[in-house]
């Protein structure tokens, strides 16, 4: 009688409270919360399949777990394996595309929505008072301006990237972008150089992955570039704009805003230049949620499930 299969789920909080029925169908499924260096690779030691989010799968990870077939990735990006070192033994990795894509897009667009519609200085002047205090039915200071008529440029046009183009032209925007592969294999619309982008864009959405052509993309120099009236959206991967640059451009009035959901070390210290500018208003922040709609959720736990089913 074929042995079931022993899984086990090594950071599933992130997940949380996520229902992995279909996971467990397909074996006995062990989940941890959390597990440190040391308790990854003593969780390991007798499983065939291993779920992982961020945790580090290398040939220390690999020599803990001798009976391992299978590395299910919880998400999409895979840069925490060792791809070559799982090749050489034989255990097949998997992850899941395209799962967050609308989830990631509408987090885009709220942070967008949020800058260039000033909502945290409208929200405090509610709530501080001020509103009421004003004896006029409106807020005549700091006016917003309208999204239609202006250009976004996105950095990276993948999927992602794509979903929220089409927001834009439904705004009445005009779109650009820039491909960070090299390859501008979007033809809906016009590709550009970076420099070009940041000199024309009104907003700056980044959608791209972190390697080796866009780690330090947008620096301080580059923001130069920009209009003192634009914004910075990064939904795609901590390091692309450099966040201490971000900081000070925002400081220096360089650029109105920057919206981000992820950061070069997560979670985002609590000294972070971005903590701590003398314009708070223009800083919007959200803890790296994008992905975790409550439906992309339940997709990538289908998915991780038809990737186990798969077998090896």
């Amino acid at each position: 009688m074929k042995q079931p299969l022993d899984i086990v789920f090594l950071d599933a909080l992130t997940m949380g409270d996520t229902p992995l029925t279909e996971i467990e169908k397909l074996g006995n499924l062990t989940c941890y919360s959390s597990s440190t260096r040391e308790e990854a690779l003593a969780r390991v030691k007798d499983c065939d399949v291993a779920i992982v989010n961020k945790i580090i799968v290398d040939d220390e990870f690999l020599d803990a777990a001798p009976k391992l077939r299978l590395v299910c990735e919880a998400g999409t990006g895979i840069n925490n394996i060792d791809t070559d070192a799982c090749a050489r033994r034989g255990v097949i990795v998997r992850n899941v595309a395209g799962y967050s894509t609308d989830s990631v897009a509408q987090t885009t667009w709220m942070h967008i929505l949020m800058l260039s519609g000033h909502s945290a200085f409208y929200r405090s002047r509610v709530l501080d008072g001020s509103y009421a205090k004003g004896g006029i039915h409106t807020e005549p200071e700091n006016p917003f301006s309208e999204l239609a008529g202006k250009t976004i440029g996105i950095v990276g046009m993948g999927a992602i990237g794509q979903k929220v183009a089409k927001v834009a032209v439904a705004f009445g925007m005009k779109v650009i972008y820039y491909s960070t592969s090299g390859t501008s294999h979007c033809t809906d619309y016009p590709s550009v150089s970076i420099e070009e982008l940041l000199k024309e864009s009104d907003v700056v959405s980044i959608n791209a992955p972190l390697n080796e052509r866009t780690a330090g993309l947008i620096n301080y120099d580059k923001m130069r570039l920009m209009k003192p009236t634009a914004i910075i959206v990064n939904t795609g991967r901590g390091g692309i704009a450099v966040e201490a640059d971000m900081a000070r451009a925002i400081n220096d009035e360089m650029i109105a805003g920057v919206g981000l959901d992820v950061y070069e070390k997560e979670p985002l210290p609590s000294d972070s230049p971005l903590m701590h500018t003398r314009f708070p208003d223009r800083v919007s922040l959200t803890p790296h949620m994008a992905w975790q709609s409550v439906e992309a959720r339940g997709r990538l736990a289908a998915e991780m499930a038809a990737n186990i089913a798969k077998g090896w």
